[in-house]
C-alpha cells in the first residue's frame, strides 16, 4: 500500500508542478483573470494533497495495516481527481457544469483528512 500512495503522491507533485508552469506559460493571455485564478486554485489544492498523500504513504509503510490511512490515500487521490480535475477542465474548455462536481473533491480532501486525524487519535504511537 505505501509504495502505491508514495509513487502516486510523486507522480501528482510532479504533474501539479507541471500544470503550474503550463498555466504560468502557456496559458497567460489565452485565460482571462478569473479562470487563471480558477486554474491556479487547482494546482495549489492539486500539490498541497500530494503532499498530504506522501505523508500517508510513509505512516503507511509504518503502520500496514490500518484501514484509515488506506481510505484516506485514496480519497486524497480521488479528492485531486475530482478536485483540481474538474478546476482544469472547466478552465480549459468553458463547460461550467464542472463547477458543480469540484465540491465532491472537496469533500474527498476532507474525509481523507479526518480519517487522518482518526488515525492520529487511535491507532498512532
Amino acid at each position: 500500500m505505501h509504495r502505491r500512495f508514495l509513487l502516486s503522491a510523486s507522480l501528482a507533485a510532479f504533474l501539479a508542478v507541471a500544470l503550474g508552469a503550463f498555466a504560468t506559460h502557456g496559458l497567460r493571455g489565452r485565460l482571462d483573470e478569473h479562470m487563471m485564478e480558477v486554474f491556479q486554485t487547482g494546482v495549489r489544492y492539486h500539490f498541497f494533497h500530494a503532499l498530504g498523500l506522501g505523508l500517508i504513504a510513509v505512516l503507511a509503510k509504518q503502520y500496514p495495516g490500518s484501514n484509515q490511512l488506506r481510505w484516506a490515500g485514496w480519497l486524497m487521490i480521488a479528492g485531486i481527481v475530482v478536485f483540481s480535475g474538474s478546476l482544469y477542465l472547466l478552465t480549459l474548455t468553458g463547460l461550467k457544469w464542472l463547477g458543480m462536481i469540484t465540491p465532491l473533491g472537496g469533500l474527498a480532501f476532507m474525509a481523507a483528512w479526518l480519517l487522518l486525524a482518526v488515525f492520529a487519535y487511535r491507532d498512532a504511537e
